[in-house]
């Protein structure tokens, strides 16, 4: 807006005029409008006033709270120019200077700039920045940053006007002297009003408007900052780094603050703007008030019973016909309320869904399911304190010896910290959570910390091999915790603080912190692919034989003997280096090499790669008793079997019934037609034993 506009008359300055009478006919006073404008119809037309009636349709628009028609009324209001001001911000991205992710939001923010109206800054609200324009009795405007230097502005086209038109010079210099004393000051003092009053100047007044929200926002980044002034903190901090935001206010937000900071400051805003969705309900419908399905974050924080959820939702409602249906959803959707689930699994909740650009649907069970992975890390950390407090972690030297498990976590961290890294620097969170998640439940907690107590827990262990495992342990969760902490902060500094003397990170008086720590960075000399590669064999191993426990319904604690046949000599050498872990993890009583695979008993059989894993089945269970549980499986498909076929052989039922009816009951016929086939066989190796 300009800083002060020239003195003009305003010949219709809004207000009713005098010679106007302004007054509502008695006979229409108190009348509803419709009502209204029927009488006045009629009484046109009964003083012979009435020409014609003609039916017009239009659109009228009505008030999404109240339901009533809004009618229409003409007022002045405060606009900007936008073609100056467009310009340059549609330039800044164009260049490169700003750039938006996803880059297909650039589209959505030229359409828009292009296309640009005059913008109405004035809103008639009791709240926001009042609008900078004084008035003086006459209605003409003064634009100015307070109300001192508009009443200056004043001072001197008035002294100018009384001057050259009233030729009164002398009243002329006492305004002019007034001003000179107004220099300075920001506000009218006591002093000054009397002065006024002495000089018969009447006080401004204030335009009763308010600047628009987004006018207001649009200052923002450097407004915060303590401009006008050329403060530290804006020399500092501006222009920022990222803008997180919706795509929904990218015209009435991103693009105002673009054009409003270039044009006061010179700068652009912020370098990038991400451009998240929006989080809708699970329906995937847009949470209102309205709507009634508004999910508080605090409340999933902290937890919320039934009946205050219930109360929350429909209270105070603009439309309170809607209260017994949204309790009656309410009730259905959370028959026990909301348990509580802490800031950090909300986070990660909402990180694991941010797929660029597009809505998320909310999702209670994925919340449950984070909050089981922050208990996960939380439990994974117990177990690694328990095991490392008051015990020798190398911090203070000594030799080192890494076992298998040792070398392939460490080699697993440095590239779960590349892609980490990769994918937080493309604004990928749903990735780097997803990389973060699988590294700690996956490897970490279900395979390393089982990896580990045959090291720790072996009393013929050497220092060195116990010392190495101890470092591995704690170096290796510090790391996770650092890379876990912009999306879990609360946990990760609550163990951070216990874990990081250990890992010499910290002195361990609580005066450190994990924000201060530096992001971790991979170490490519530590990525070790022959430690991979052993480590999934392992794992495979281990995981067939666990595979066999669950076919052949073997106790999972009862020790086995296992054989391997039909591998290589890397295969041969694979066992002999990690016999001790097979045994702990498999449980198992003995695991022999096996040159003749003729030579094998009859074993249940599982593949790693052209290996076979056997378990010799003789003495491992109750023959008679499995053959007769087997038998009662079988005749249990052979029910539900002849029950599909029958229903798919009557024609009637196939010609009327929705093709995906028919394509579920066929796929459900396969499913007990396998399952039954994989018992036949389980039976007919049992029946040989």
């Amino acid at each position: 807006m300009p800083r002060s506009c020239p003195r003009r008359k305003l010949r219709h300055p809004g207000r009713p005029l005098p010679d106007i009478d302004p007054s509502l006919p008695q006979a229409y006073a108190g009348l509803d409008r419709f009502e209204a404008r029927k009488r006045i119809v009629a009484d046109m037309e009964a003083a012979g006033l009435l020409e014609q009636i003609e039916t017009v349709n239009n659109t009228l628009p009505y008030g999404d709270r109240s339901g009533d028609v809004i009618e229409p009324l003409l007022t002045d209001q405060w606009f900007v120019s936008v073609e100056s001001l467009a310009k340059p911000a549609i330039e800044a991205v164009e260049k490169g200077d700003i750039q938006f992710v996803p880059k297909n939001y650039e589209n959505m923010y030229f359409a828009w700039m292009r296309d640009l109206q005059d913008w109405c800054i004035s809103r008639q609200l009791w709240w926001g920045h009042r609008i900078p324009a004084w008035y003086d009795v006459d209605g003409n405007v003064f634009v100015a940053r307070n109300e001192v230097e508009a009443t200056r502005d004043y001072l001197v086209e008035l002294a100018h006007f009384i001057e050259h038109e009233q030729g009164d010079f002398d009243t002329a210099m006492r305004l002019r002297g007034f001003n000179q004393l107004l220099g300075g000051t920001t506000e009218l003092t006591a002093d000054a009003l009397t002065t006024m009053e002495k000089l018969g100047l009447p006080r401004l007044t204030q335009d009763e408007d308010v600047l628009d929200t987004w006018f207001s926002s649009g200052l923002w980044t450097f407004g915060t900052l303590g401009w006008p002034k050329q403060t530290p903190e804006l020399a500092t901090f501006h222009p920022s780094s990222v803008l997180v935001t919706g795509f929904d206010i990218i015209f009435f937000w991103v693009a105002r603050m673009i054009m409003l900071t270039l044009k006061f400051t010179g700068e652009v805003p912020f370098k990038q703007v991400y451009v998240h969705g929006l989080v809708r309900d699970s329906q995937g419908q847009k949470m209102s008030k309205s709507k009634g399905n508004v999910l508080d974050p605090i409340d999933l924080i902290d937890g919320i019973e039934l009946e205050t959820l219930v109360e929350k939702r429909t209270g105070n409602m603009m439309q309170p016909q809607k209260a017994k249906a949204i309790a009656k959803a309410t009730r259905a959707e959370f028959p026990e309320g909301i348990e509580p689930h802490g800031t950090d699994a909300l986070r990660f909740t909402f990180l694991s869904q941010a797929t660029t650009g597009r809505d998320i649907k909310f999702d209670m069970g994925r919340l449950d399911g984070y909050r089981n992975f922050c208990n996960k890390l939380w439990n994974a950390s117990r177990y690694v304190l328990m095991n490392a407090e008051g015990e020798d972690c190398g911090a203070a030297g000594g030799d080192i010896e890494l076992s298998l498990a040792d070398r392939w976590i460490v080699s697993r961290l440095q590239q779960t910290e590349t892609q980490v890294t990769k994918a937080m620097e493309e604004f990928r969170f749903d990735h780097a959570s997803q990389a973060l998640y699988d590294f700690v439940w996956n490897e970490y907690c279900d395979w390393y910390l089982e990896l580990s107590k045959p090291v720790l827990w072996d009393e013929s262990a050497a220092a060195s091999a116990k010392r190495g495992t101890r470092r591995t342990l704690v170096r290796v969760l510090e790391a996770i915790l650092r890379l876990a902490h912009p999306m879990m902060p609360y946990i990760s500094e609550e163990i951070w603080q216990r874990v990081a003397p250990l890992a010499g990170k910290a002195t361990g008086d609580g005066s450190d912190s994990i924000m201060n720590q530096p992001w971790p960075v991979a170490e490519q000399e530590k990525i070790d692919e022959q430690a991979t590669r052993d480590i999934e064999w392992l794992k495979g191993v281990i995981v067939a034989v666990r595979n066999i426990r669950a076919e052949m319904n073997i106790a999972p604690g009862k020790p086995l003997d296992v054989l391997l046949t039909k591998g290589s000599a890397a295969d041969q050498a694979r066992l002999t280096a990690n016999r001790r872990f097979l045994a702990k993890l498999a449980k198992l009583e003995s695991i022999t090499w096996l040159d003749n695979p003729d030579e094998a008993p009859l074993s249940a059989t599982q593949l790693v790669g052209e290996m076979e894993v056997l378990v010799p089945m003789a003495d491992l269970i109750d023959k008679d008793a499995e053959l007769a549980r087997l038998a009662r499986e079988i005749d249990k498909q052979d029910k539900l079997i002849g029950g599909i076929e029958k229903k798919l052989s009557n024609e009637s039922f196939v010609a009327k019934a929705p093709d995906a009816v028919v394509d579920k009951e066929r796929g459900k016929l396969a499913d007990f037609q396998t399952a039954r086939r994989l018992l036949v066989e389980q039976r007919d190796k049992i029946a040989a034993l």
